[in-house]
């Protein structure tokens, strides 16, 4: 049975979002019984507005269609990243100069997704290209790889089950190949290197 990935994505979005909603909240709350300097919350708020402001740009380029012709600026995947990463445990390396297809980043953003994934004490991932081929390496001090997971990128199988959480693996086999690259990696016990 083919996985709902409408209903994946909707949750995956939701729950991704419900930390910095949350978090305005909660600073909007502590200015209500605030009677003096509300410097600290005024920076929990805005600190909240901005991660749920990348998270929201990332998920309209890893989730929403993307054509032959749309670009995405650097600038504008820098900004996403170092907002997303402010406060986190992954440091994002944006190595890819200029502006580049939208297609391409999409397939980048939720490999970035995969490799967090692995990654669940945090650490570094890095982007770069070799010559045509992009080059996503993740590092940290400990690296978990769900084998199944991974292995279903490389061939993908019918009825296999997803979670909201693992949606990025389910799109990406059909997101690749709309770009027309395929997929190959590799990890070792503290790092994973995927191209594609």
């Amino acid at each position: 049975m083919q996985p709902d990935l409408a209903a994946l994505v909707g949750s995956r979005i939701c729950h991704d979002l419900i930390s910095p909603i949350g978090a305005i909240g909660n600073g909007v709350e502590l200015l209500a019984l605030t009677d003096g300097d509300t410097g600290a919350e005024m920076e929990l708020i805005n600190e909240s507005v901005q991660n749920a402001s990348a998270r929201i740009r990332y998920f309209r380029i890893a989730y929403g269609a993307a054509s032959e012709e749309q670009l995405v600026s650097r600038s504008e995947v820098l900004s996403i990243l170092s907002a997303v990463a402010r406060g986190g445990r992954i440091n994002y390396i944006w190595k890819i100069g200029g502006d580049q297809p939208r297609r391409l980043v999409r397939c980048a953003l939720l490999m970035l997704q995969a490799i967090e994934a692995a990654l669940p004490m945090g650490g570094d991932v890095q982007i770069t290209q070799d010559g045509d081929t992009w080059v996503m390496r993740g590092e940290g001090p400990r690296l978990s790889v769900d084998e199944e997971l991974w292995q279903n990128l490389l061939s993908p199988q019918v009825g296999f089950h997803y979670t909201a959480a693992h949606v990025q693996f389910a799109l990406l086999p059909s997101v690749l190949a709309e770009a027309g690259r395929v997929l190959q990696f590799k990890h070792g016990t503290d790092h994973l290197v995927a191209r594609f």
